[in-house]
């Protein structure tokens, strides 16, 4: 028999003859047969693929153009379903059909099952007139009691007359080479598939350390991805083998979830900004009026996110958002079309490879319109308006970009070090008590580190400048009043229009207008800090030194302690002999004194920086926040997508030491391909997506254990505010276990994001022709740049062994090359430059993401054109196949199902004279588009 055969000894067959391992099926197994495989939760309980000959057809001067569909009933059900089809092969009499029929576990099929095919002649595909030739029944018992799970049978037609035969062959699953056992030595069998013994110690950590996750029965994966489309395909090899791929689709519950948690995250971070400007204190009128003006603009906001918080909170529809709502306001935040279009291809010696791509609709503002262009210009726009205000207004402080960054930083550090100052003080209070000399000496070490570096960050000349406008803007401030001494050259400031711009015409020079006496009253602030420290640093030594030489006594501590300029409230006991709360004694006033004038410094430095960001933002506030809300939007479609992508990379490669090697040191690379044109509004779409795409260097995730076994304990976590976000991303515990000691200790984990846009359709060919295609140049070269500096960072700190292995010819360095000379040639349409950045982000581990305006239409061309390319040139699917495969996946696979998920038709948007435009390898097969809503 076949499945006894030895592997080596049989010749090679041409690609058109299928073979189908059959196999031994005693009749006790049958009932055994439709469990499907426990060690592959993807593998259907049974599948076959058919092919057809001696078709004949009314009008004998005419082949058929075919196509087989499947339908099942079982008892007790009295009508028929339909199940499946198998994809349209044109102009012959015996077509062998790629696409096989699988029933997974959900189908609930059983042996009693019946199965009719029956074989359709198209007579016009793009029309879709059809007429069913023939048909055949048989039950599914039929088939596994046959010996070599082979049927041949009858083809008739509605008046019983015979056009044709249709051949049914059952798949069996292959062991890889080293597993295979002649069947007569078989322990046992499953649905045909072999069960060999295993050592128990391996089983422990199987499912954990497996490299295939399945979408529909991992853990992890599946509470994150859920309603998930199959489809099979046996396609055959140069080598006369077959390919077995399984594609899949699944949408995500992210594509609400994550929206919220960042919805949330915004509404909070502008809540403490107008709490911020509230905090200052009393200022006069003119500063008074700008401050209403930025809260009130800031209180605008704040309502529409409430608004839009309550609409996602409330939102009970799917878990995705369909194409033909991507301008819906309510669901604005949400990403377009968000799925996960995967492809696992097993070989003849049952080897497993996964290919994931993460399909999503141009992250852009679709609800907001493009009629004013998209982010890049905006910014560009809102920039310009900046610098013209900035010239013109008399109520605006000029300060350089830098000095905002820096301010915004200053902000960020003062809140953090500010915490851990209080954290550490009490922790050394704790030792105290404790009498623990190491954790004093310990927790000491920590609290002068931090509050040096508060200190540090404190003395600078933005802060110390920014303290002084503040002091300036208090009600009937005068400088004269403040001064310690009469200057025949003193300025007099009030706060009005004029002497505002006297104010800050020379706010760098450290001698204008005597801020020196200021500048010496915030040096006492911070100094204060610093001798405080002191204080308690001496402290800590003279009891410690007391601690190890008892006999010596304390009579210097008092002394000490003068000289370091603290006097104490309470006189310390002068006794030698240590009583159970003298450290606690010695050290709380002077802990008191440091948290004291740590609050005080922290909160005078924080408002001088409110202050500062105030007057440079109060010009353009209308502006910054339309286009911050734009970008918002924007960034949170583009950043659940990378969540989507990041967690099922990370579940995929849990084994890859070489990957996670990677991750933690050079971060993980994610390549957006675009298929967007640069005319009309899809170049305002490019603009938002490209700034949105850029946005994604300020995330970082960092991976921990979930604390429960429950789908909400393993959804993702974001925390952080618009400066930079966080990801926390839960595993189970025997996942997480299984990840490299630094990822486990919380490293923080970057992301290097590229775009590369490749307009295909006839806009771009108006793009090309009457228009402008500089930006798609622009965001190229830009990628290129990065996508290069990437590979040579990996090249510096690690070895080429962490990548992944590829059957090409080309090496990394060539595929770079050649991608930089299609990134330079002004070529039309010049695809290569998407396959390209495809297949080098595969090979350096990448993540892959593919869009165009709804991740439908053309998206769906990629994706598919992707997987055969990957299938030709990574597991020798024969070339004589590929157009015939293309098809295939695309009549028949997940994509065409995605056009009836978005819009309830199963066609692509495409119409004939589009599709001209298209790149030949771009364009859908007959019958399939049509004119469609998108």
């Amino acid at each position: 028999m076949a499945g006894g055969r030895e592997r080596g000894a049989r010749p090679q067959r041409p690609w058109s003859v299928y073979r189908a391992n059959t196999f031994e099926l005693s009749n006790e197994m049958i009932g055994l047969a439709l469990a499907g495989n426990s060690q592959d939760p993807d593998e259907p309980v049974l599948e076959f693929s058919v092919a057809c000959t001696e078709l004949v057809t009314p009008a004998l001067d005419r082949k058929p153009n075919s196509f087989v569909a499947a339908s099942c009933t079982t008892p007790p059900q009295a009508f028929w379903t339909k199940h499946a089809q198998t994809e349209v092969i044109e102009g012959t009499s015996n077509p062998i059909f790629l696409s096989s029929v699988a029933f997974f576990q959900e189908s609930n099929i059983n042996q009693q099952t019946q199965v009719k095919l029956a074989v359709y002649d198209v007579k016009d595909r793009s029309q879709g007139t059809m007429y069913m030739l023939g048909s055949a029944l048989f039950p599914v018992k039929e088939l596994l009691q046959d010996k070599n799970h082979r049927l041949l049978l009858e083809l008739r037609s509605a008046e019983n007359e015979r056009v044709g035969n249709i051949s049914v062959v059952a798949w069996q699953m292959e062991e890889k080479r080293d597993q295979r056992t002649p069947v007569a030595h078989l322990p046992d069998t499953i649905n045909g598939r072999t069960v060999l013994p295993v050592d128990e110690s391996l089983t422990e950590s199987m499912g954990v350390r497996t490299k295939y996750a399945s979408l529909c029965k991992d853990t992890l994966l599946h509470s994150v991805f859920g309603g998930t489309m199959s489809r099979m395909y046996r396609f055959p090899t140069t080598d006369g083998n077959h390919l077995r791929v399984l594609e899949q689709m699944a949408e995500s519950v992210l594509s609400l979830n994550i929206p919220r948690q960042f919805v949330k995250l915004l509404l909070e971070e502008d809540a403490v900004r107008v709490c911020e400007l509230e905090e200052l204190g009393e200022l006069s009128p003119c500063w008074e009026n700008l401050r209403r003006q930025i809260v009130s603009q800031y209180q605008t906001i704040i309502l529409t996110y409430q608004e839009t918080l309550t609409d996602l909170t409330d939102y009970r529809g799917p878990s995705f958002k369909a194409s033909n709502l991507k301008a819906e306001r309510k669901l604005e935040f949400m990403p377009t079309n968000l799925h996960v279009q995967r492809m696992r291809v097993q070989d003849e010696l049952g080897f497993d490879h996964t290919y994931d791509v993460i399909t999503i609709g141009a992250p852009a503002a679709h609800c907001q319109g493009f009629k004013n262009s998209g982010l890049r210009k905006l910014i560009q726009k809102f920039e310009e308006a900046k610098k013209h205000s900035a010239l013109s207004s008399s109520q605006s402080i000029v300060y350089i970009p830098q000095d905002i960054v820096r301010a915004k930083e200053i902000i960020a550090h003062i809140n953090t070090l500010k915490t851990q100052v209080s954290y550490y003080a009490e922790r050394l209070s704790r030792a105290a008590k404790e009498r623990s000399a190491n954790g004093l000496e310990r927790t000491l070490a920590i609290l002068a580190d931090k509050t040096r570096q508060l200190v540090t960050v404190c003395d600078c000349k933005l802060l110390s400048s920014a303290i002084q406008a503040l002091n300036a803007a208090r009600p009937e401030y005068i400088a004269s009043k403040a001064s310690p001494s009469a200057d025949s050259e003193q300025v007099v400031l009030r706060n009005d229009q004029d002497t505002l711009l006297a104010k800050w015409s020379g706010r760098n020079s450290r001698s204008s207008l005597h801020a020196d006496w200021h500048e010496e009253e915030w040096e006492k602030v911070w100094l204060n800090v610093d001798k405080s420290l002191e204080c308690i640093i001496q402290r800590v030594d003279k009891l410690l030194q007391k601690e190890r030489r008892p006999s010596d006594g304390s009579q210097d501590s008092t002394h000490s302690d003068l000289q370091a300029g603290v006097s104490k409230k309470d006189g310390s006991p002068s006794t030698e002999e240590a009583y159970p709360g003298e450290w606690s004694e010695a050290l709380y006033p002077l802990l008191t004194t440091l948290t004291e004038c740590v609050a005080m410094m922290s909160d005078k430095a924080k408002k001088s920086m409110v202050f500062l960001l105030m007057q440079d933002s109060a010009p353009t506030i209308a502006m910054d926040l339309s286009l911050q809300y734009r970008r918002d939007v924007v960034f949170c479609q583009t950043l659940t997508a990378l969540i989507c992508g990041f967690i099922i990379k990370l579940r995929n490669c849990l084994r890859d030491d070489g990957f996670l090697r990677q991750l933690y040191t050079i971060g993980l690379l994610a390549q957006f391909e675009s298929l967007l044109s640069t005319y009309g509004e899809e170049l305002a779409m490019l603009e938002d997506m490209s700034v949105g795409i850029m946005d994604l260097r300020n995330v970082t995730f960092k991976v921990t254990q979930a604390t429960g076994s429950s789908a909400p304990d393993m959804l993702p976590v974001i925390t952080g505010n618009r400066d930079g976000f966080n990801v926390r991303i839960p595993l189970p515990g025997t996942m997480f276990d299984a990840l490299p000691r630094e990822i486990q200790n919380g490293m923080l984990l970057r992301v290097q994001p590229v775009l590369f846009n490749v307009g295909i359709n006839e806009q771009q060919t108006l793009a090309e022709k009457f228009g402008d295609t500089s930006l798609q140049e622009i965001i190229n070269l830009e990628s290129l740049a990065r996508l290069n500096s990437y590979y040579e960072q990996f090249k510096e700190v690690l070895p080429e062994d962490c990548l992944p292995r590829s059957r090409s010819q080309t090496c990394l360095p060539e595929l770079l090359r050649f991608l930089g000379q299609n990134v330079h040639a002004r070529k039309n349409k010049n695809v290569d430059i998407l396959w390209q950045a495809a297949e080098i982000c595969r090979r350096l581990n990448g993540v892959r993401f593919t869009s165009c305006k709804s991740a439908k239409d053309r998206t769906a061309m990629s994706v598919t054109l992707e997987q055969c390319l990957i299938l030709q040139h990574e597991h020798g699917m024969a070339p004589q196949v590929f157009t015939q495969a293309l098809d295939c996946m695309r009549s028949e696979g997940c994509r065409r199902e995605n056009t009836t998920k978005n819009v309830g038709c199963r066609k692509y948007a495409f119409n004939s004279l589009q599709l001209k435009a298209f790149p030949k390898h771009y364009r859908p097969p007959d019958g399939t588009y049509g004119k469609v809503d998108t």
